[in-house]
């Protein structure tokens, strides 16, 4: 059973999307698990860029039966979007088959109200939400009071639950936010509309999911953002409002503990984050704007700069650990040709401890952390044509030997450029 799970080791934005595309080659169903469409999986195939939000990222290969989990809360007119755009420009093959679970829960307009309402009238930290609409609907979930989509499909009981909640978020963006009102009539038109074009995909996902495994199907399950925004393990509050590490695989697609063998963390050569929130390595200088400006680092889903530092391995062996990673998938290697010393973080200090294998909970304590960097050399050489890692600079191999050697986590894939053939596949995880 060589079913495997990928997730993010850093704060998202790692380059998931190319990799899952690369091994759905191999697997017959790839699975979302977790997250909305705050994440934004950009995949290039022979030159041709393509950002996918919510759809599962095999969706571009044929033959394949795609899945969005009960983990991922879906806003149903950015899911339809994505479906037409791929079906406008031919990429969405006829026998790939795409299912949404009917327990999903759905991302509604006063989601979205509520989530730009509370960052423009600064309650609370200002954490630098997409304004999506994702935490409020995980919060809804969790009060319990959310709309699934096996709701939404159900006229009666999906007014039922449209009405009790216009009410109370009413009075929320009235009341608290001095915000205008929702009109609830509209919503109930305008989604009926959606449930009839969800409808098709509507399915138990878990039970498709376990009869492929029983078949001896190959199972690749798709996490998004990265762990250090996982609602429980990351730099809270500065986190997404999902679980993002490998654990929430089985729960997010309802499968049980026992049905992956191996997790692959896709991380980036250097460091990114996007909004708020500590990070010890940022670069705020020449090398960060180079960074940024090579690695075309803008959210796939805002279009927002991402902050730019240099590789941070506390973070890898936080990940490594917490999600059980077995395989690193390195990216964006070649965006660090041509800078001349290059640096990698191996702990953090402050006046009384040292941190080499975790990232302190506390906010002010990580705040008051200063990286402890080892310095090697650089390499000037045009890496994108590499195939092999002997094709790789002496001074590249280096770079990547020391991050295997720091990370207890041996290299599976490097990426030498953002296109599918541009990649270095040393292991793969699907024939192990």
């Amino acid at each position: 059973m060589a079913n495997v799970i990928v997730v993010g080791t850093q704060w998202g934005d790692e380059g998931k999307g190319k990799v899952v595309d690369i091994y759905a080659k191999n697997a017959d169903v790839i699975a979302r698990f977790q997250g909305g469409n705050n994440a934004g999986h950009t995949l290039v195939v022979k030159g041709e860029q393509t950002i996918l939000h919510l759809i599962p990222s095999g969706i571009l290969h044929a033959g394949k039966i795609c899945v969005i989990g009960n983990g991922v809360v879906v806003d149903p007119p950015v899911l339809i979007g994505e479906l037409n755009r791929l079906r406008d420009r031919g990429l969405l093959p006829a026998s790939t088959r795409l299912y949404v679970s009917e327990k999903a829960h759905i991302i509604m307009p006063y989601h979205r109200r509520l989530d730009i309402a509370r960052e423009l009238h600064g309650v609370g930290k200002k954490i630098g939400t997409t304004g999506r609409g994702i935490g409020p609907a995980y919060e809804d979930k969790i009060a319990r009071v959310g709309i699934r989509l096996c709701d939404l499909l159900d006229e009666e009981i999906f007014q039922e639950k449209l009405n009790r909640n216009v009410e109370e978020k009413n009075f929320y963006l009235t009341k608290l936010f001095g915000e205008e009102p929702l009109d609830g009539r509209a919503i109930f038109e305008e989604y009926r509309a959606y449930a009839d074009e969800l409808r098709p995909y509507a399915a138990d996902v878990s039970l498709i999911i376990q009869r492929e495994i029983d078949r001896g199907r190959k199972v690749l399950f798709e996490g998004a953002q990265g762990t250090h925004l996982d609602v429980d393990h990351g730099t809270f509050p500065y986190v997404t409002s999902s679980n993002t590490v490998a654990g929430n695989a089985c729960c997010g697609a309802g499968v049980g503990p026992l049905a992956a063998r191996s997790v692959i963390g896709i991380c980036k050569a250097y460091t990114t984050r996007v909004g708020e929130g500590p990070f010890p390595t940022e670069l705020q200088d020449e090398t960060g704007a180079r960074l940024q400006q090579v690695g075309q680092e803008f959210g796939a889903t805002t279009g927002r700069k991402r902050r730019c530092g240099w590789l941070d391995m506390v973070l890898i062996r936080h990940a490594v650990r917490v999600s059980g990673i077995t395989g690193i998938a390195l990216t964006k290697l070649d965006v660090l040709t041509g800078i001349e010393k290059l640096r990698i973080c191996t702990g953090y200090q402050t006046e009384r401890e040292e941190f080499t294998e975790s990232v302190p909970a506390n906010l002010r304590l990580l705040a008051q952390c200063r990286p402890v960097y080892e310095e090697l050399d650089g390499w000037t050489e045009d890496i994108r044509g590499a195939r092999r890692i002997e094709d790789l600079p002496r001074n590249t191999r280096r770079y990547v030997e020391r991050i295997e050697e720091m990370a207890s986590a041996r290299l599976v894939l490097i990426s030498v450029g953002p296109d599918r053939e541009e990649t270095i596949t040393l292991n793969n995880p699907f024939a192990d």
